[in-house]
């Protein structure tokens, strides 16, 4: 046995026994889990071929010579000999071929087992207990249960006491300001408010001037209090006479509603202060139906 013989060898033995250490030997070993047992096979064989390879074309730079026939084609003097593709090139890439489609259908189908399944088994199942659990709340436990939502998930953009901290997010305690319905009606919304999108036009198509946007923009954001402007009607043709909202039509706009901040909440939204993320991939139907409660709470 000559030298690079003995330390092909040594090699493997030793990223073997990393290999083990890393994963066979750590906790729970190998336990009929599929992903570590396919780890460690991939692994041996990763070793074996490389070492293998290593080898033979190592002893063969070193005692073979070029032999052949000359490609009639040069590159600066450098040529190629028309060889034939070595057997064992075309033997690993076939067998390649052959284990890609086993793992594929066989080894770890893409309906197998997977970390990120059971994490989404276990969650809906959690999700199905919680729901099962909290089903007949009353309103003032649906309210409570909503503000620890709010302190855990909301707080950080609305604040502790939903101002919306200084301008950084809307304040919750009233249900818009002027600034917030002056946005719109320059720009005009498609927010899922209603559930679904139904894009409102600018306040111009509307056939509002400026001074009717900012009129209308103060009286709805002093909570429909006032004097009411003269062209306020366009507005409650969708939005109704006191703001009630219109089911199916335009969103409530003299206070928050379960449905309302539930749509918020599940689609997000955007608006005159920038873009809110939706929540519905972190929090389930119970939370985000407490969560509407407890904020349509903080304006009456």
């Amino acid at each position: 046995m000559n030298k690079l013989t003995l330390w092909g060898i040594i090699f493997a033995v030793l990223m073997l026994g990393l290999t083990w250490l890393s994963i066979g030997g750590s906790k729970g070993g190998l336990n009929d889990d599929i992903v570590n047992m396919l780890a460690v096979a991939g692994a041996i064989a990763l070793v074996v071929i490389s070492v293998f390879v290593v080898i033979k074309y190592v002893r063969q730079m070193q005692n073979d010579t070029a032999t052949g026939k000359l490609a009639d084609k040069n590159w600066d003097g450098i040529g190629e000999y028309k060889n034939e593709l070595p057997a064992g090139w075309a033997f690993i890439f076939l067998g390649t071929m052959v284990w890609g489609m086993w793992y594929f259908l066989v080894g770890y189908p893409v309906n197998a087992y997977s970390q990120i399944g059971e994490y989404n088994q276990d969650t809906a199942a959690h999700n199905a207990k919680f729901e099962a659990k909290y089903a007949n709340m009353d309103g003032t436990a649906l309210v409570d249960m909503g503000e620890a939502v709010f302190l855990a998930e909301c707080k950080v953009c609305h604040g502790l006491t939903a101002d919306g901290i200084d301008g950084k997010a809307a304040n919750l305690n009233q249900r818009l300001e002027a600034v917030v319905v002056k946005n719109v009606l320059v720009n005009g919304s498609n927010n899922k408010l209603l559930g679904f999108e139904f894009p409102m036009p600018t306040g111009t198509d509307l056939g509002l001037s400026a001074s009717d946007i900012d009129e209308i923009s103060a009286y709805i954001g002093n909570g429909l209090n006032g004097n009411e402007p003269a062209m306020f009607g366009v507005c409650a043709g969708c939005h109704g006479a006191q703001g009630e909202g219109l089911d199916g039509v335009g969103p409530q706009l003299n206070g928050f509603n379960n449905t309302l901040v539930t749509n918020i909440l599940t689609y997000g939204k955007k608006g005159a202060i920038g873009t809110m993320p939706k929540f519905a991939d972190r929090l389930n139907a119970k939370q985000i139906e407490a969560a509407s409660a407890y904020v349509t709470s903080l304006s009456k």
